[in-house]
């Protein structure tokens, strides 16, 4: 059995459309989003709608939550007063631009995700088993991780919201970050996605995916969103 996951697509459509259509060229079985489909970007209601058309198994993540309960805030880990002051202006105009209908729909998703692929238990959480917006870095302490799988009877956890993809194998239990469609942050500017071959042993590919970047942060400009967030985009 082959999944695909993807996750943190932040309303950047162009991202996911390019995305979609590479996997669409793949042999999978199932497809699943892990969450935080809007936020910073330009196109959330375009994003929400390309998901609810597909009908793509989608959990909540936290800037979903944020945006569809509208809580005027999205959970995120901001550090610098100038990084608090973007993320609110993104906050707030998401709120504004989401429809109700698409509100709708992010109040709706799932907080995990549980099956098993040849034999195999898999979880899929946005950001950890125990918190949405817990951020499971790439090179966080292996006790740290061990304390989160521990009481979990799994084989496969998979998160996003870190938005840098990896695998960790800890006591046995694979540990996967698809990294991030719309808002990279591992210093390349395409989408990225995983795939993972549950045939035999577990192998996980990162897929990345070109999409028209620079269209995207013009996009952000025109609807008055945050130069750094172009920035972002361009940079990965």
């Amino acid at each position: 059995m082959r999944i695909a996951t993807f996750s943190d697509i932040h309303s950047n459509a162009p991202a996911l459309t390019n995305v979609l259509r590479d996997l669409n060229k793949q042999d999978i079985d199932e497809v699943y989003c892990l969450g935080d489909l809007v936020g910073y970007g330009p196109c959330p209601n375009t994003v929400i709608e390309i998901l609810r058309n597909k009908d793509i198994p989608t959990i909540m993540g936290n800037y979903d939550e944020g945006i569809g309960f509208e809580k005027g805030e999205c959970g995120c880990a901001y550090t610098s007063p100038e990084e608090i002051a973007n993320g609110q202006k993104s906050v707030d105009w998401t709120t504004q631009a989401t429809t109700e209908k698409n509100k709708e729909y992010l109040r709706s998703l799932l907080d995990k995700i549980s099956f098993e692929a040849d034999g195999y238990k898999v979880l899929l959480v946005h950001g950890s088993p125990r918190r949405i917006n817990e951020y499971l870095f790439e090179d966080r302490r292996e006790d740290s991780l061990r304390r989160i799988i521990e009481p979990l009877d799994i084989d496969v956890m998979v998160c996003g919201h870190t938005h840098k993809p990896y695998h960790r194998i800890i006591d046995g239990v694979h540990i996967i970050n698809d990294g991030s469609v719309g808002k990279p942050k591992d210093g390349d500017s395409r989408a990225c996605y995983a795939v993972i071959n549950f045939s035999g042993s577990i192998e996980v590919e990162f897929r990345r995916v070109e999409y028209p970047v620079d269209d995207v942060a013009s996009m952000v400009l025109d609807v008055g969103l945050p130069e750094a967030f172009a920035e972002d985009l361009r940079s990965g």
